[in-house]
């Protein structure tokens, strides 16, 4: 564990999310059934987003039990590099600034004078989860993970969307309550049959000693650069430490010249990760 300041819980919560629509769907055209696994997978790829770069400005509401915390700040988003974040709440002072890259998470905290510094080896045993750089960016996006196109995947019609799943679903169950010491992700992805974009993730850590649980749905998609993004984002992390975050985002822009400043004062305290 390491010292903990006062925004320590909030921001690696947002490092984590940065890991079913509500609103009324369309009748289902077609038949998913006769449409196949293949062509769904292929439909969910072609319509992702594709981007080089991703800015916004955020809008965080967190919730972890009886704590409730808001923020607002800006996120930017170098394609499969970096992951940037900069909260400031009160009259555009920033009080915190987050990157994120494929090996590395850090950030910076300007109100206690101190800095954080770790690997995902970290961040995954806080969470007692698996997440990487790929799948974090995926989640932030509504975009489907890069392992996709590697696996075999069944699809079904579940109250008119298509609902992707492993195809050997039942295999990793069984397999997880036999052994004592595996640990199996599951993950399930609901999709608009019109669009299809990603309307809800489920990814589950299965084991006897707990099942770990992270919800992520995808609301209000709107046009972006001729392309559609959800413009709220909600999670839920259902382990022994429950918490949601919902994101909402405006300002959204694409392909833009960005910066991603990340320079810390030599004024101010490391934060060491101990044993």
């Amino acid at each position: 564990m390491i010292k903990r300041v006062g925004l320590f819980s909030v921001l690696i919560t947002v490092i984590v999310i940065l890991f079913s629509c509500r609103s009324e769907r369309s009748a289902m055209k077609g038949d998913v059934e006769e449409a196949g696994s293949e062509y769904v997978m292929t439909q969910l790829d072609d319509h992702k987003l594709n981007f080089d770069s991703f800015q916004a400005k955020i809008s965080v509401n967190y919730t972890k039990g009886n704590e409730k915390t808001r923020f607002k700040g800006n996120i930017r988003i170098k394609k499969d590099s970096a992951i940037w974040v900069s909260i400031a709440p009160v009259l555009g002072i920033e009080i915190a600034r987050i990157m994120i890259t494929p090996d590395s998470v850090k950030y910076i905290d300007r109100h206690n004078k101190s800095y954080f510094k770790a690997d995902y080896e970290y961040v995954n045993a806080y969470f007692s989860s698996s997440m990487n750089f790929d799948m974090l960016q995926a989640f932030l996006l509504g975009n489907d993970f890069p392992f996709h196109e590697k696996a075999d995947w069944n699809v079904k019609i579940d109250e008119n969307t298509y609902r992707i799943e492993p195809a050997n679903h039942s295999k990793l169950r069984e397999y997880a309550s036999n052994h004592k010491d595996a640990s199996v992700p599951v993950q399930k992805t609901w999709l608009d049959p019109q669009t299809f974009k990603i309307n809800k993730v489920m990814m589950k850590e299965i084991s006897q000693s707990s099942d770990h649980e992270l919800i992520a749905e995808y609301n209000d998609y709107n046009p972006v650069s001729e392309q559609l993004f959800p413009l709220q984002a909600e999670y839920e992390f259902k382990t022994e430490k429950n918490m949601r975050v919902v994101i909402d985002y405006s300002k959204v822009a694409l392909n833009k010249d960005l910066k991603f400043p990340f320079n810390i004062s030599a004024k101010y305290q490391q934060l060491q990760v101990k044993d």
